[in-house]
């Protein structure tokens, strides 16, 4: 019985991966695809992340990389080094919003800054790839989102996995009902570090490490969790009705003020549970999710993803001293899900959502992560974060859903 699950699986994941990539990437420009003139764009914000994409653009032809800012020397410097020739400087963001050859803008700052920068960019016309988590904030969440429905212009936020083909081939299988009945999804994105970046002059400790100080960061839950939230979102087509949860710090005792662990429990309709974890002293596993059904088990890695069958030989036992309980044979190894073409390279998420976004500026397409569910996820987050600091559950609120 087991055997047959699983060969039937492979066959089907394999005759349909052709149609489920094909669906995907005819959206999407390819690399090395020119436009009739390059989308001229600046970069908020050039440190690592926003240095990385910078890095990025240099390989996407359309995009032009014309402008950067940054009040960290270095940090401009470095970014201006990967930008086209010509490109400018800037040290204050609203000069930059001023230069009428950007046409679209990418703002990768601190989060404290995503939303006074956003609504600038807005009235001065740019549209805007705004990295994740969208606000600071839930009010903010809830005003940027109105804002961008009346501007007519793009917004689209850095929850890159929306983009990656690996998860919509995830929702593909769940949607074929595979997995049978979704009761549980166990989420952790784990390091063991002190998640610090070197800091060149002590004047500038809160500026380079600006995740570890409530000022400016939503912590763990915000910079890391936060793609799982909204994968579990996408995943369930749902937002969730509360959250509890906890954390601290307790290992690394340097000064921060976010917690180096927390862990949270979200509830989505139909009883559906999401546990949420990061914690910065173990990197078991790393990033995962598990999809938890009643009749097999998707576990999601980095850039694969893995299928287990619930139909393993069941019988009586003695098990921990108990007996007639069940004991389950759940030794067979997972079956890995392929997606994409066959011979065809995936574009790796961060490109894909940039790809995307170009695509969406030169169509007038809305964005597969608008500014409507990256306000979903703020919204998440943020009742996570009060959940841990009041130690009370936190609930889905009306006024979260205006429109």
């Amino acid at each position: 019985m087991q055997d047959h699950y699983f060969s039937r699986r492979k066959f089907l994941y394999t005759s349909a991966v052709a149609l489920s990539g094909a669906m995907f990437t005819s959206t999407l420009p390819v690399l090395g695809q020119t436009a009739a003139a390059p989308l001229k764009i600046g970069i908020i914000g050039t440190g690592n992340r926003g240095s990385g994409i910078a890095k990025l653009l240099q390989k996407i032809a359309g995009i032009e990389l014309t402008a950067c800012c940054d009040v960290i020397p270095a940090h401009l410097q470095r970014g201006m080094s990967l930008a086209a020739k010509g490109a400018k400087a800037y040290t204050d963001y609203r000069q930059l919003l001023n230069d009428k050859k950007v046409e679209a803008v990418i703002i990768a700052t601190p989060l404290s800054m995503h939303y006074p920068m956003a609504k600038d960019a807005l009235d001065a016309g740019k549209h805007v790839y705004l990295e994740k988590t969208m606000t600071y904030d839930i009010p903010q969440a809830i005003q940027l989102a109105a804002q961008v429905r009346k501007s007519g212009l793009v917004l689209q936020v850095g929850h890159q996995y929306r983009y990656y083909e690996l998860y919509h081939r995830v929702k593909e299988v769940i949607g074929q009902n595979w997995l049978g009945k979704i009761t549980h999804f166990e989420c952790q994105y784990h390091r063991n570090s002190d998640w610090r970046n070197p800091v060149p002059d002590p004047s500038l400790e809160r500026l380079v490490n600006w995740r570890m100080y409530r000022e400016y960061s939503g912590g763990l839950i915000a910079e890391l969790c936060g793609h799982q939230i909204d994968m579990v979102n996408y995943l369930q087509d749902a937002h969730p009705l509360r959250v509890v949860g906890m954390g601290g710090i307790d290992y690394w005792k340097d000064g921060r003020e976010t917690w180096d662990n927390v862990r949270t429990i979200f509830e989505y309709p139909g009883g559906v549970k999401a546990s949420v974890s990061s914690i910065l002293s173990n990197a078991y596993k790393g990033y995962a999710i598990r999809v938890l059904g009643d009749r097999g088990t998707i576990e999601i890695q980095r850039d694969k993803a893995f299928v287990y069958s619930e139909g393993g030989k069941k019988e009586l036992a003695v098990v921990d001293g108990v007996t007639g309980a069940t004991k389950t044979d759940q030794t067979g190894e997972g079956v890995p899900l392929t997606f994409g073409i066959a011979g065809q390279r995936v574009p790796e998420p961060t490109t894909s959502a940039l790809l995307a976004f170009a695509e969406s500026i030169r169509k007038n397409i809305p964005p597969a992560s608008s500014a409507e569910t990256g306000k979903i996820a703020a919204i998440a987050v943020h009742m996570a974060n009060k959940a841990i600091e009041t130690g009370t559950s936190q609930s889905w609120q009306p006024e979260y859903d205006a429109s």
